[in-house]
């Protein structure tokens, strides 16, 4: 199992719809709302690195309101 800690900074009041979006996701396993300077921190479990890549490529930074991520991958 492949896992990645995604830091999230969303548009200006929109991390709550965000966050909703993300525990919509089947790989995400894990929504936190954060202070700091991200706005939400996510787990994500894949069987395999590219369905890691893939779901943070395709799936969570398409989302409306995702400003930026940075990721960091469970080694």
């Amino acid at each position: 199992m492949n896992v990645a800690f995604v830091l999230i900074n969303t548009d200006l009041g929109a991390d709550a719809e965000v966050g909703e979006a993300l525990r919509k996701i089947d790989e995400v396993k894990e929504v936190y709302g954060v202070y700091g300077v991200y706005d939400i921190v996510v787990r994500i479990e894949a069987d395999t690195l590219q369905q890691l890549k893939d779901t943070i490529s395709s799936k969570i930074r398409t989302l409306e309101n995702v400003r930026s991520t940075l990721t960091m991958i469970v080694v």
